[in-house]
Parts: structure tokens; C-alpha cells; sequence
């Protein structure tokens, strides 16, 4: 059964791949706007993996929600809340079983039962969220025995994912302080192959 795992490049989505390749035949897919060329790094960490991979493209109209939303709140909460379940919504139009690298303990993005329930009724696909039963302190061992990661800095670890693209969105529809305002600081992983 064909499985299309939202993919950013990092830690959890990665860890959430080697956690389905037993039960699924999984293809990473790494949903962006086409604002930068950053997708090319979850590539990268798909073919080192050893993982099919797809990147697809969402509608420019969810970007400028999502910026409006961060804009408005001054956190990104919402924002990427609402372009996970785009990239979603999108996954579900080709697969069979839909998945992410949502963790037990994640503030955003995060998928309500009500919002899984309602992904399978209108798509009649499965979707699982592997790293949901897992605490940070066990995905990060797990991670430390199976992966091999880059980590720093967000504006320094590049990954495949849309968080970069709204940030750059919002550079460019407001301004870099505006940027530092919306995202915290935080340190971002890139998976560079397999232990």
C-alpha cells in the first residue's frame, strides 16, 4: 500500500519514514510555494535515506493565508498550522495512507482526531501519525541511534519544508523584523543519511 509521508528533511518527519517502510511503500513528499529552491535539501535527505520522493507545489492563496495569519498573530501558530493541513489535503489527492512527523508533544502542526477523521471520510485514504505515541526525550534517542542529522540555527539549516518559505514570504511582504517578531528563535535539524 502506497504511503505519501509529509516530509520536511528533518528529524521527526524522517524518523516517522523508517517507522512506516515496513508496512508501507513510502514516497516522501515535500509540499512548498515555489518561493525558493529549499525543497531541494529534503531531496537530498529522501535519496540518503534511500526513500522515493515527490515535491509538490501548493496554491500561492495558502501561503498569503498562512502570512496573514502570523502577520495578524505575531506567532506562527496558525499559520503553519493552516499550511500543514493544505499539504495535507494535497497528499490525500494521490495516496492511499497519508502521514506526518507530528509528535505527542508538538505545539504546531498538530491533527485534531476531528481533523484526521474528516481527512479519511472525504479522501478515503488512512491517516497515521507514527511519532504520536512519542515524547521528545524518545524521539530524540530514537533519532540519535538511527539518523544522522545536521542541526543550528533555522536561517542556518535549511530544510525542505514551507516554514522556510513563509518566512521569506513574510521578509518580503514586511520586513525581516517583522520575521524575527513572528518565529522564536530555534534550533532546526536536516537528516543527512542513516547511522
Amino acid at each position: 500500500m502506497e504511503c505519501g509521508l509529509l516530509f520536511s528533511g528533518g528529524k521527526d518527519s524522517a524518523l516517522a519514514a523508517l517507522l512506516l517502510e515496513g508496512f508501507y511503500d513510502v514516497t516522501l513528499v515535500t509540499a512548498h510555494f515555489g518561493v525558493t529552491d529549499d525543497w531541494t535539501h529534503a531531496e537530498a535527505a529522501a535519496d540518503a535515506l534511500g526513500f522515493g520522493f515527490e515535491e509538490r507545489e501548493l496554491d500561492a492563496a495558502v501561503a498569503s493565508s498562512a502570512t496573514d495569519r502570523m502577520h495578524e498573530d505575531g506567532y506562527p501558530r496558525r499559520g503553519i498550522q493552516y499550511a500543514h493541513e493544505a499539504a495535507l489535503e494535497s497528499v490525500a489527492a494521490d495516496y492511499q495512507v497519508i502521514a506526518d512527523g507530528t509528535r505527542r508533544d508538538d505545539r504546531v502542526p498538530t491533527v485534531s482526531r476531528a481533523v484526521a477523521q474528516s481527512l479519511e471520510d472525504r479522501h478515503g485514504v488512512d491517516y497515521v501519525a507514527p511519532l504520536s505515541g512519542f515524547g521528545r526525550g524518545a524521539v530524540d534517542r530514537l533519532v540519535e541511534s538511527n539518523l544522522v542529522v545536521e542541526s543550528g540555527p533555522s536561517e542556518q539549516i535549511p530544510k525542505g519544508d514551507y516554514e522556510t518559505e513563509l518566512r521569506e514570504l513574510i521578509r518580503q511582504r514586511w520586513d525581516v523584523s517583522v520575521v524575527e517578531t513572528v518565529f522564536p528563535d530555534h534550533e532546526q535539524t536536516r537528516v543527512v543519511g542513516r547511522s
